[in-house]
């Protein structure tokens, strides 16, 4: 009977042990969350109580079963399983608490910071530090769960004298692997692409959606998901629209027939653009950039404040602009001439200056 009730007595006391600290410790916490509404840390913290809890319960337990003497034919193992399960919430802990801590960070600068830029790349900084610090103390969590094992440890002297072999090796095998890796710091923090930046990567135009330290993805304008090597955009060209200001720039042609009103068409373009309220008022320009035997080329030139509002500018300019066209001066449109041309009274002189027989033999010629 003893040896019943006090194991249950063991693990009973550490567990509700736990669950009182766990209580004690949330609701500071919360009362602190309350009491500091400026910042978002203490709120973030209280994430921590699964892996808090079961460091404190582990701990308990690894401490006290040995003094209990709790079975004895199984006490390696127990002691064993309970060490892994005090590590492996450890590193939990630690990487619940560390992206509190880089969180806070980056929430009160993007408070201080009204640049959507600097903003963006911060978050883009802050998002590849999380993973680091996830993997280094996932790595660091796993080797010291493997040196809880005795065969690891007498195995360590050998692996450490041959670990600048095996380092070459795996350097050789993931050779492509850490490229990327290389590459989603030198992004990270050289600057070179950001979350929520607008870029066009092989003729396709999309946001970056995620960046990690090997892939990144584009979220394209009809919701596809391009993903690619980060190594891709150090090493490639690529447009990024968001880079230093988000303002741009856009373009509308049309192809009119030579009697077009382009003083009208001006006007007109201002009129469209005061109505259009993704126009960001900063400049705008109508003229005449090309012509061939049949039409001109007429281009206008609109501003906005990011590239989502200067498609939305284009196209209302173009539809609109048509559409006055065709209810105002639809012999603007662009035509083919069917007519007979007219010949002068005299007939078309040759080089030698007399009249040509064959012009005067022809019939009127049409144009197609």
């Amino acid at each position: 009977m003893e040896n019943l009730i006090r194991p249950l007595i063991v693990v009973g006391g550490a567990v509700v042990l736990t669950l009182i600290i766990g209580w004690g410790t949330d609701l500071l916490l919360r009362k602190a969350d309350e009491r500091h509404n400026e910042t978002p840390l203490w709120g973030l913290l209280r994430r921590a109580r699964i892996p808090y809890q079961l460091v404190l319960c582990a701990a308990l337990l690894r401490g006290s079963y040995n003094e209990a003497e709790l079975f004895e034919e199984h006490r390696i193992g127990i002691g064993r399983t309970l060490t892994l399960v005090l590590i492996g919430s450890a590193a939990w802990l630690v990487v619940r608490i560390a992206a509190a801590i880089v969180e806070t960070s980056y929430s009160r600068y993007a408070r201080a910071h009204r640049d959507p830029a600097r903003v963006r790349r911060v978050h883009t900084q802050v998002s590849l530090i999380k993973r680091v610090v996830t993997a280094v103390v996932a790595v660091v969590a796993a080797a010291s769960m493997l040196l809880t094992f005795p065969a690891m440890r007498a195995a360590g002297a050998s692996l450490l004298a041959s670990a600048g072999i095996l380092g070459i090796v795996a350097g050789v095998a993931a050779q492509a692997t850490l490229s990327n890796v290389f590459a989603g710091l030198q992004i990270a923090f050289g600057d070179l692409v950001r979350l929520g930046d607008t870029v066009v990567v092989d003729g396709e135009w999309g946001t970056v959606e995620e960046i990690t330290l090997t892939f990144l993805t584009v979220r394209t304008w009809d919701e596809r998901r391009i993903t690619m090597p980060v190594s891709y955009f150090t090493s490639k060209p690529f447009e990024n629209w968001s880079r230093g200001t988000p303002q741009m720039t856009g373009v509308v042609f049309w192809h009119l027939d030579h009697s077009a009103p382009v003083e009208a068409m001006r006007e007109r373009l201002r009129d469209i653009l005061r109505e259009c309220p993704a126009w960001d008022g900063r400049d705008y320009a109508l003229a005449v950039v090309d012509s061939t035997p049949n039409t001109l080329q007429i281009r206008a030139l609109v501003t906005a404040k990011d590239s989502a509002d200067v498609w939305t500018v284009r196209v209302t300019v173009r539809e609109q602009m048509i559409r006055w066209l065709c209810a105002e001066h639809p012999y603007a449109l662009p035509r083919v001439n069917t007519a007979e041309a007219v010949l002068p009274s005299g007939g078309i002189p040759s080089q030698d200056g007399t009249e040509s027989r064959r012009a005067r033999e022809s019939p009127g010629t049409g144009r197609g």
